[in-house]
């Protein structure tokens, strides 16, 4: 249907340091969404703060690693447990989806992480995956769980600046990373277990419409994180795959980035550098961040947003 994507070359940025790795240690998490497998840490949510650094969380172990510009890891903090997604409000604190304990939120400057939404009008989250904040300060959040094509129960959440909260979107097999388009009309969301991009537009009051597939994606896993360019295309984590692919904003296959140490586990992305043209990616499994350059920058972070109590 398209031309092979062209390939673009990939160097290891960082890795998370022996000293930081987990042994004989045993994980709920660890136990069920990976058989029990020695993990001495799996990364994901990468987002950049306003200094340039970039933070990552260590799901089974309850942790949050900031890396500088240099590549350098520092452990921000560890906690009961079990992050995910991480991204920055304007005002400079971290949201956290927690797998187990909700919605996260985390003061970068004192490592203190505290509960900020734990239930749903009084019930309980399946287990939160990521997160994205609307230029007007709206949170969008996936609650995955373990939801599949058996069970299609996940969901995508609405949290108003205002503290209102809405389902979106219910009925999901297994609703991960999203990002929103450019005009912020429509969601783009990973739904793994689906093997697809969705796109979810929105209506004048916010809800989900005229809902179908973006990509249809093969092989692998199914897709993970996702980060959208300044020109509206999609940065897509191939997990079980072990590449990473740009698509136009056509949904174009246009580039394939493999991760270097011949990893599967790719699970998340983000854009950062000085230009934003530097495609940071996760190697989960072996704890690495690599870094491709790619042709068009990522959408720039917003510059202010509503407030969020």
């Amino acid at each position: 249907m398209f031309h092979p994507p062209e390939k673009l070359k990939a160097e290891v940025f960082a890795r998370i340091p022996e000293r930081f790795l987990v042994h004989d240690r045993e994980s709920d998490w660890v136990n069920t969404q990976l058989h029990g497998a020695p993990t001495p840490v799996f990364l994901e949510g990468p987002s950049f703060d306003r200094q340039g650094n970039l933070w990552v969380v260590d799901i089974p172990w309850g942790r949050i690693f900031c890396i500088d510009p240099r590549g350098d890891v520092d452990l921000v903090t560890q906690y009961d447990g079990e992050p995910n997604g991480l991204k920055f409000h304007p005002d400079g604190r971290a949201f956290i989806t927690d797998f187990r304990r909700g919605l996260m939120v985390l003061d970068p400057k004192t490592g203190r992480i505290e509960p900020y939404l734990e239930r749903a009008r009084l019930e309980g989250f399946r287990g939160l995956n990521d997160l994205f904040f609307a230029s007007n300060g709206d949170l969008y959040f996936t609650d995955q769980g373990m939801s599949g094509l058996h069970d299609p129960s996940g969901r995508l959440y609405r949290l108003r600046a205002n503290g209102d909260l809405d389902v979106v979107l219910a009925g999901i097999p297994s609703p991960n990373g999203l990002v929103m388009n450019l005009d912020e009309s429509a969601v783009y969301l990973a739904v793994t277990r689906d093997n697809a991009i969705w796109r979810v537009p929105l209506t004048a009051d916010g809800t989900a419409t005229k809902v179908g597939v973006f990509i249809q994606m093969s092989g692998g896993g199914g897709p993970d994180g996702i980060a959208l360019d300044a020109e509206g295309g999609l940065a897509v984590s191939h997990v079980g795959f072990g590449a990473v692919w740009i698509f136009s904003p056509k949904g174009e296959p246009l580039y394939r980035i493999d991760a270097p140490n011949g990893g599967l586990t790719t699970t998340n992305c983000a854009y950062g550098g000085a230009d934003g043209r530097t495609l940071h990616m996760l190697e989960s499994r072996s704890g690495t961040v690599f870094t491709a350059r790619v042709p068009v920058a990522g959408r720039p972070m917003h510059s202010h947003a509503g407030t969020a109590a």
